[in-house]
């Protein structure tokens, strides 16, 4: 019941204690679980940058709509998606032969698969094929942080081009999607005695 008492104690936190910062070791277990989450094909399209620079983390504020949690926060996790070409995918079954040695003809039909597939596809579904894999990434992290008791707040509400901008993402060929203040709950940050809200148990999941 470990799991379900951790998942009960997360919330989406409004308030940080901006006095209270995450270890080195716990920004790592983030990391390594960022680079752990399953993604589609093992293609992971995804890339992580944490801000933890004050300033930057300020100057997030206006184009996150004004919600002080990025500012707060000891860190803010953003989940970018990157492009995905036939180019990247060769990369991938590149480090796959030096990974696993899998021969070249174990490889290559898949390999072939893939690269027509992608080649057929409009940019504009590679993107968002992309983003859904950043939502299972931040699913991911949500759980990992209730399971190291570090807070998070998952956050939509932003402006991805003024992001980009400020972290000069264009430059590395990344788009942000998704954002995800860590840090430490405030004391006063009345959200986190509030009950969950969700429907019933028997509503929700049905057994056939």
């Amino acid at each position: 019941m470990k799991s379900i008492d951790n998942l009960q104690w997360r919330y989406a936190t409004k308030k940080f204690d901006s006095q209270k910062s995450l270890t080195v070791d716990q920004i790592e277990i983030l990391v390594q679980a960022f680079n752990l989450t399953a993604t589609s094909y093992g293609l992971q399209p995804c890339r992580l940058i944490i801000v933890q620079n004050q300033a930057i983390k300020n100057a997030m504020v206006e184009k996150a709509f004004g919600q002080r949690q990025v500012a707060e926060a000891s860190a803010v996790l953003i989940l970018c998606t990157k492009n995905v070409d036939v180019n990247y995918v060769n990369e991938y079954f590149e480090l796959v032969k030096k990974i696993r040695s899998t021969p070249e003809e174990v490889l290559e039909p898949f390999k072939k698969q893939l690269t027509h597939s992608f080649s057929q596809k409009r940019k504009e579904e590679v993107e968002q094929w992309a983003k859904n894999q950043a939502y299972i990434a931040l699913g991911n992290l949500m759980t990992v942080c209730a399971q190291e008791r570090i807070d998070s707040c998952p956050m939509e509400g932003f402006l991805p081009k003024q992001i980009d901008e400020l972290l000069g993402l264009q430059k590395q060929g990344l788009k942000s999607v998704l954002l995800l203040p860590v840090g430490h709950r405030a004391h006063d940050d009345m959200f986190s005695k509030m009950e969950k809200v969700r429907r019933p148990q028997q509503e929700m999941v049905q057994y056939v």
